[in-house]
């Protein structure tokens, strides 16, 4: 035999042993799994609602497994970087990504290359809740406009005149904006901002007209008379706001809705008795009472059906549903 092929066969032969070893050392990390700190990542800055939601969900599964469950915040790109780091992490049970329908439904339709696969370079561990956004104005600014039909009102009397707020080129904001502006027949000016503060802020300085924000961050302003809450996106109204009518109800838009959820990822190869301890554990967790009650309290819908399997169907149906309306809007980003 050639120098050549014996080289190639030993190549072959010691790439063979790492994958065992690695495998198996896999196999033994998931019998004293957990150990060491849980790190849920989010794409998002610290006291969003990401953030918030990680906490709240970390102070629970510390309770079950006994170490410390840390918020880790790597915010830029839409939720990218986070979601870059945690594809990339290793399948240990030590990273998961506290992730949205924003990062793993609209950003593969919305940016043009992306370092890693939705689907395939991540596991789904479970559905956490769903949230709409909420039609927001200033009413300082706009004392006249009291309801989504005086909106309407107001945009048809000087199209392309209004402009509104977003967190960012295709965050559901935008989308929910585009929604909105296609199904009254009315035209506005969107305007970007680098997340939900700075967005907020713009429309509380008046320097936008109205904001379709998530329903978590926006409920403090609303709650103290800041902004005046004009729709909800969802089928139903949102129990923490029960005053405020979905957008079907008050901007006579039979059928609209704009909806995103949360949901807990891990790397892909994660060996299936962490993928599924951890499961059990959240789901148990996000099903007690207490903690139902404080998602309602956040404007943030349970889930029946969080298992893995159910997370897999709804995250590919709105991957469909959102690029067709990505598609529509014309966002995009390189």
């Amino acid at each position: 035999m050639s120098m050549r092929k014996l080289s190639s066969l030993a190549a072959t032969v010691l790439a063979s042993a790492v994958f065992v070893m690695s495998g198996s050392t896999l196999a033994q990390d998931a019998k004293s799994w957990p150990s060491n700190t849980i790190s849920i990542v989010s794409g998002f800055p610290g006291g969003a609602a990401t953030d918030l939601y990680a906490r709240k969900l970390g102070a629970e599964l510390n309770k079950e497994f006994g170490v410390p469950i840390i918020s880790d915040n790597r915010p830029g790109a839409g939720g990218n970087i986070a979601s870059s780091l945690v594809a990339q992490a290793k399948p240990d049970g030590y990273t998961f990504l506290l992730g949205t329908a924003g990062t793993h439904a609209i950003n593969p339709a919305l940016y043009s290359k992306l370092q890693f696969d939705v689907v395939k370079d991540f596991s789904r561990i479970a559905l956490l809740g769903t949230l709409p956004n909420i039609l927001l104005i200033n009413p300082e600014k706009h004392p006249e406009i009291k309801t989504c039909q005086d909106l309407i009102a107001a945009a048809r009397k000087a199209p392309g005149k209004l402009n509104y707020a977003s967190t960012g080129n295709g965050a559901s904001g935008h989308l929910a904006g585009a929604q909105f502006a296609a199904a009254s027949k009315t035209s506005y000016v969107h305007i970007p901002y680098k997340g939900q503060g700075p967005a907020m802020t713009a429309l509380l300085s008046g320097e936008v007209d109205f904001f379709f924000n998530q329903s978590s961050p926006s409920l403090g302003a609303i709650q103290s008379g800041k902004v005046r809450a004009l729709a909800v996106t969802s089928a139903q109204r949102v129990t923490v706001l029960p005053d405020v009518p979905t957008a079907a109800e008050a901007c006579n838009l039979p059928g609209f809705q704009s909806t995103t959820w949360y949901g807990l990822f891990g790397p892909a190869d994660l060996p299936a008795d962490i993928q599924n301890r951890m499961s059990k554990a959240v789901l148990k967790a996000i099903h007690t009472d207490s903690f139902e009650q404080w998602l309602v309290s956040q404007a943030i819908q349970p889930i029946k059906d969080g298992s893995p399997e159910a997370f897999r169907r709804t995250q590919l149906a709105d991957m469909k549903t959102w690029a067709q309306i990505v598609k529509d809007s014309g966002a995009h980003v390189d």
